[in-house]
């Protein structure tokens, strides 16, 4: 600032005015004031700034950097931040650094608030957090631990790939889960429901999984190992689904004229040309703006109350999925019978 007032040819005290944007100066003075800083290179610092008072406005984001999905999610977070004055920092999840360290880092770089994408953190430890800041998880439910929540409506979801699949003729649908993974319960659950409401209880499969690509080549050698392959599979999510579909593929197994596939997320590997997949979406922008307005309440508002918020799903219907395929030696399309409850989109 001095070498500005001294290019500028005013004072220190009246540069300091106009770089707060305070009151005093007037327009032309604080355009030439503006002029000489840009002149010689000069920049205002946010983070110094932000320092001298007690805000931050900072709010960290907890990610998983091998989730497809946790990228769209950090595109919706960083827009919506800044549009509510916020800026974002981020704290990765790797194979060795555990979600707790990663949210404990963005604390102490004085992060405001705390976004947990998709956190299979036990209820302790977002307890732990809420203690310290607010905190919204997303992508699950979070129990009595003072966190907000956002979240996909999940058993709907499942529910609505399984309906998607019976109007295409499909009765064998097996379900790849995702074990502990943040929604599985959920989707298991909407899976099983569906399938019973479709009376094809009886029918019903749950394979175990978790969430990679290795989960989905676990499933197809299983799958392929123990029969006849089943018409259709709703996989946890779209990571799983690809790795099933590349298992598939090299197996000589044509998807869907043999196998149709669902995948969860409708992340960017789902809209792949390549992949195409037929997935279950979430609202990444509709969540993430969500996700911001609940820890604005807390920061600028005051709200104490936990809030729960739960967007529906919507199915994103692509390449991987098709009708039954026909018996052996028979002709003509499936006959779909459907029962006087089941409800086809």
């Amino acid at each position: 600032m001095a070498d500005v007032a001294a290019r500028a040819g005013v004072s220190r005290a009246l540069v300091s005015l106009v770089f707060r944007d305070a009151r005093g100066p007037s327009a032309e003075t604080r355009a030439h004031v503006l002029r000489v800083a840009g002149e010689i290179g000069y920049r205002l610092d946010p983070t110094a700034r932000l320092l001298r008072s007690s805000r931050s406005r900072l709010l960290g984001v907890v990610l998983d950097i091998r989730n497809p999905f946790h990228a769209d999610l950090v595109d919706g977070l960083h827009a919506a931040a800044e549009r509510a004055g916020y800026r974002v920092a981020l704290g990765a999840v790797t194979p060795g650094r555990v979600a707790g360290r990663a949210a404990g880092d963005l604390l102490e770089s004085r992060c405001e608030g705390v976004v947990l994408l998709g956190s299979a953190m036990p209820a302790g430890g977002v307890s732990g957090l809420a203690d310290r800041a607010p905190v919204v998880v997303m992508g699950r439910r979070a129990g009595d631990t003072g966190a907000d929540v956002v979240r996909t409506a999940d058993a709907d979801g499942a529910g609505a790939a399984v309906d998607h699949l019976v109007a295409l003729g499909h009765r064998d649908v097996v379900h790849v889960d995702g074990a502990r993974l943040p929604g599985s319960a959920d989707r298991r659950r909407g899976y099983r429901a569906a399938m019973r409401r479709h009376g094809f209880a009886g029918r019903a499969r749950v394979l175990p999984g978790d969430g990679t690509e290795d989960a989905g080549v676990r499933a197809a050698l299983t799958l392929r190992s123990g029969g006849p392959l089943p018409t259709a599979v709703v996989m946890y999510n779209d990571r799983s689904a690809v790795g099933l579909l590349d298992a598939l593929l090299r197996a000589g197994v044509d998807v869907p004229a043999e196998v149709s596939v669902v995948g969860y997320d409708d992340s960017s590997l789902a809209r792949m040309t390549h992949v195409d997949l037929t997935s279950v979406g979430q609202d990444a922008a509709g969540m993430a703006a969500a996700a911001v307005d609940l820890l604005v309440e807390r920061l600028d508002g005051g709200r104490r109350a936990a809030r729960d918020v739960v967007l529906p799903p919507h199915l994103v219907v692509r390449g991987t999925t098709g009708p039954r395929p026909l018996p052996a030696g028979a002709r003509g399309p499936p006959v779909v019978a459907l029962l006087p409850d089941e409800r086809a989109p």
